[in-house]
């Protein structure tokens, strides 16, 4: 094992601060965080909504440019995964847990407890409860793991970089990407891994625990939680221990055939055409709403501004708090693709499973709410799903498979965060020693079980969004970075919409001889 250096280091002692913070201080700890991302969201939510709305068109200029057709990595070099695996991993990495805890939960919230712009209850309040959920879980998350995922291919694969989110700033502060500088980055971007997989370990146990809880009636206790978190942290390091082409690849495409059994179980077993009314219409109102969604701040609503505050801008700063951690496994299971192909796949593919996905569990959650249960509103978000299936055919075999597939996903994300962590905290190195992934797999299992036990998850839910913020100023740079670099090797390969110009081809030449120099 090599010697472990500053970034690893000086990770652990800031994680381990606010671990403390959380478990010792947990109400000051909560209170604390809580006004500072308070004060975010109200004074900064403009700056995530346009940050966001900045990625996107990027990453449409990248996908229509002639920079499309660059490889990411040598000419020659192809993917080394099938795009069904591909899509497996990226998937259960980038969002996983989430689909299930909120697939139902969301859209029952945005319909019947707080609308967006309409009375609860309401046509338009249905409309408006699928537009959104599509809006944050859409093109805007994934655009956004894709930009930070594309930067880290591109300079790692293509141009010889370690795979460091520092390294990709190379272009714009040249080797001080090696001292403090890139230091900091690269602390910052395993802090906000750390916290956030921590949270979603945490939500995963207490999904799991309150599935057991509404079929068996087994306590919803930390002491389960616990049980659930111990067993869940040896199988991801089984898996860990067995590498990237054997663990995590097969539990994702295992998961993705579970997954896939589910949705289409429910959707055969759900209100069906309903679901394929609202599918189709709220897709339609997505697109046809997604610039004013993308730029709503209500600045004369204050209840919603409120709103936005709690959900457009709380999940645009938390995918970008989770950007270090998919971006960087995205780019590494991602050499060979060309960018146009990388970005399609990474944006529209998950964006389409995605809206489908909650199609069908939000538009089952609210027909059950509709005609059989109008105190579904009533029970935890983690158990939203277990009491939607409740009053659905089969709904104990629905309950049981969908508990498998939060376990599967829940190894997978924590099995994918100790292999980044080990990466970032190695130099980048491609194949990190398992007892560098071993150290971070227990700190995970035990940050989790810690803030559990003291309720202080919640205070590191919102550290993980705070660190969003000086991240997504690292995302921009990087943006820029990676334009300056593709347009020098634009002019390199001659790749152009229009006939060169005089001035082009002078520049070319120009390039050209500075290369043969070199």
């Amino acid at each position: 094992m090599k010697k472990l250096g500053v970034v690893f280091w000086g990770s652990v002692s800031l994680t381990l601060v606010a671990v403390l913070l959380g478990v010792f201080a947990s109400e000051w700890f909560e209170q604390f965080t809580g006004n500072v991302q308070g004060f975010l969201t109200a004074k900064f939510g403009w700056y995530y909504l346009l940050t966001v709305a900045v990625i996107v068109a990027f990453c449409l200029f990248l996908v229509l440019s002639p920079v499309g057709a660059i490889r990411l990595g040598r000419p020659t070099d192809r993917p080394a995964y099938s795009t069904k695996s591909w899509f497996a991993m990226l998937f259960s990495a980038g969002m996983g847990i989430g689909l299930v805890f909120w697939g139902a939960a969301e859209p029952l919230s945005h319909y019947a407890i707080n609308a967006p712009s309409a009375p609860e209850g309401s046509q338009q309040a249905l409309k408006d409860s699928l537009r959104y959920t599509f809006f944050h879980w859409g093109i805007s998350a994934w655009a956004v793991y894709g930009i930070v995922a594309l930067a880290l291919a591109y300079f790692q694969f293509r141009k010889g970089a370690p795979g460091l989110l520092s390294a990709t700033l190379h272009p714009l502060i040249g080797d001080r990407t090696k001292g403090w500088m890139g230091h900091t980055v690269d602390i910052i971007a395993v802090f906000a891994t750390v916290v956030g997989v921590a949270t979603t370990l945490g939500l995963g146990a207490k999904q799991i625990n309150g599935g057991l809880t509404f079929l068996t009636g087994i306590p919803n206790s930390f002491l389960v939680q616990m049980i659930i978190i111990v067993i869940v942290t040896v199988l991801f390091m089984i898996s860990a221990s067995t590498g990237l082409d054997k663990g995590i690849q097969l539990l994702s495409n295992t998961n993705l055939y579970v997954a896939l059994a589910l949705l289409v179980l429910t959707l055969v077993l759900g209100p069906t055409v309903r679901i394929m009314n609202g599918f189709t219409s709220g897709l339609g109102e997505y697109f046809q709403n997604m610039i004013a969604m993308s730029t709503r701040t209500a600045p004369s609503n204050p209840e919603g501004r409120d709103w936005i505050n709690s959900w457009t801008i709380f999940y645009w700063a938390w995918w970008m708090s989770w950007s270090p951690f998919v971006g960087i496994f995205i780019a590494r299971i991602s050499k060979g693709r060309t960018i146009r192909e990388f970005l399609t796949g990474v944006i529209l593919l998950p964006t389409i499973v995605s809206i489908f996905w909650f199609a069908t569990f939000g538009m089952t959650a609210m027909d059950v709410f509709d005609t059989k249960a109008p105190g579904l509103i009533n029970l935890p978000t983690e158990q939203v799903l277990f009491g939607v299936f409740e009053h659905l055919p089969m709904g104990s075999l629905l309950s049981i498979v969908a508990m498998v597939v939060v376990a599967i996903f829940f190894i997978t994300s924590a099995d994918s965060a100790t292999f980044v962590l080990g990466m970032q905290t190695t130099n980048g190195s491609l194949n990190p020693d398992f007892r560098i992934k071993l150290i971070w797999g227990v700190l995970q299992a035990a940050i989790a079980s810690s803030l559990l036990f003291s309720g202080g998850l919640a205070a590191l839910q919102n550290a993980a969004i705070i660190v969003a913020f000086p991240f997504s100023m690292i995302i921009l740079l990087m943006i820029v970075a990676l334009y300056k670099s593709l347009m020098e090797e634009r002019l390199e390969l001659g790749l152009h919409i229009r006939p060169k110009s005089q001035v082009q081809e002078i520049i070319q030449k120009e390039l050209s001889n500075k290369n043969k120099k070199k």
